[in-house]
């Protein structure tokens, strides 16, 4: 693998993004939004119905660590995007970059748009509400790891949605973090789910990151089994995202799709 075609990818998302007021704008507005509206929220909550526990750092953590998951996911899938809307995946595979290296190129500009995002939601947190991260605790690492890893296997699996369908596919990759939330736990326990859908939720790496978060503030304990579990599903996710990344790009070249995207295909 050659980090040079990797990073070339990188840069020309990087000179798209900082180049342009309105792309850079979205990586920030919608975290942002999340962190006050639902901070709001939850502080309502705490005044009119007395919570004898931490609902303002539990419930907004949640949602800046939901947020961290959703940007990682957005960051990979669209630069993809971007090539389908310019055409600009021929030229690119026209070259010789190698599908593990353009994947490598999204994964680079995801850590900077996830980044960045998490970087504005927890400042307003802290500024606005009071509420800091440091109570989780060293746990606050794996996380933002096992979240990270969860977002880029999403975005890997939404690029290859676009990769087959072209540009019409986005329409079912913009949504893929908010259909799977009702699984993960974000705002509740698990233990409230009916039993056929704990057993989905138990397959996502998220429900142990939330599901630990809850523990720490509200108990004082640290779920390191849960966590374990989390990070290793996440990195399988990973592993099968490449996987069907790769079949697809084969499949697209040998039926000639690559060459003949458009607005309609589906």
């Amino acid at each position: 693998m050659n980090l040079r075609h990797s990073y070339a990818v990188f840069l020309r998302y990087m000179t798209l993004l900082f180049g342009s007021p309105q792309r850079l704008f979205q990586i920030f507005i919608w975290g942002a939004l999340d962190v006050v509206l639902w901070g709001f929220l939850t502080k309502y909550l705490t005044e009119i119905g007395g919570a004898g526990f931490g609902i303002v750092p539990t419930l907004l953590g949640a949602v800046i660590l939901l947020d961290f998951a959703a940007r990682a996911h957005q960051g990979t899938s669209t630069p993809a995007l971007e090539d389908i809307w310019s055409n600009n995946l021929l030229n690119y595979f026209a070259s010789p970059l190698s599908v593990g290296e353009y994947v490598v190129g999204l994964v680079g500009s995801s850590i900077v748009t996830s980044t960045f995002s998490a970087i504005v939601m927890v400042a307003i947190a802290y500024l606005v509400f009071g509420f800091s991260f440091a109570a989780v605790g060293p746990s606050l690492l794996l996380f933002l790891i096992t979240l990270f890893f969860f977002g880029i296997s999403l975005g890997v699996f939404g690029a290859s949605i676009v990769l087959r369908f072209g540009p019409s596919g986005e329409w079912w990759v913009w949504p893929m973090t908010a259909l799977l939330s009702p699984l993960m736990g974000v705002f509740y326990p698990i233990s409230v789910l009916p039993q056929w859908m704990q057993f989905f939720s138990a397959l996502l790496p998220p429900t142990y990151v939330f599901e630990g978060l809850r523990a720490i503030l509200l108990q004082g304990s640290t779920d390191s089994r849960g966590l374990i579990i989390g990070l290793i599903l996440s990195v399988v996710y990973i592993l099968v995202a490449q996987f069907v990344f790769v079949r697809v790009y084969r499949a697209v070249v040998r039926n000639g799709l690559l060459a003949r995207y458009s607005a309609e295909s589906l």
